[in-house]
């Protein structure tokens, strides 16, 4: 007899009125889905390759790399090891025939601080053109601000 009082007590939603009761069903069968996926996919992320790498360290390289300093100058002259260079042309011939060496040389371009941006983008320009592969851009710490 409580029971059916309970059921008398409530009192049904009208039109206007926002229903309260969240359908989860939708929900349960969304997540399910995604349990399954994530089960499915679990293994194909486990699944690891066997290398056969080396043990032990490398003995030393008795041969040193050759460096090769490219530095740019505030007035737009570009210097190869200190000397300076007659233009753009005369950097892009060094750089190819130290391209065409079985062992590249590394290329380290160290721009002034008071240097054009313009000049820097020309020399880079160049080493990529010439397919040079070992390249560092040296000096960074001079445009620290201090």
């Amino acid at each position: 007899m409580s029971l059916q009082r309970h059921k008398k007590a409530r009192r049904q939603p009208t039109q206007d009125e926002p229903v309260a009761d969240i359908n989860t069903t939708p929900l349960i069968d969304v997540m399910l889905v995604l349990l399954v996926m994530l089960i499915i996919t679990i293994p194909i992320q486990l699944h690891s390759v066997n290398l056969n790498l080396p043990v032990g360290t490398p003995p030393p390289s008795d041969i040193k790399p050759e460096v090769v300093q490219i530095d740019i100058g505030a007035d737009k002259v570009v210097h190869w090891n200190g000397t300076p260079l007659a233009g753009t042309p005369d950097l892009q011939a060094r750089l190819h025939a130290i391209a065409t060496q079985t062992t590249q040389p590394e290329v380290h371009v160290r721009p002034d601080k008071h240097a054009s941006y313009d000049s820097f983008a020309e020399v880079m320009v160049a080493v990529n053109q010439a397919g040079l592969q070992k390249l560092g851009v040296v000096g960074s710490e001079q445009f620290i601000d201090q």
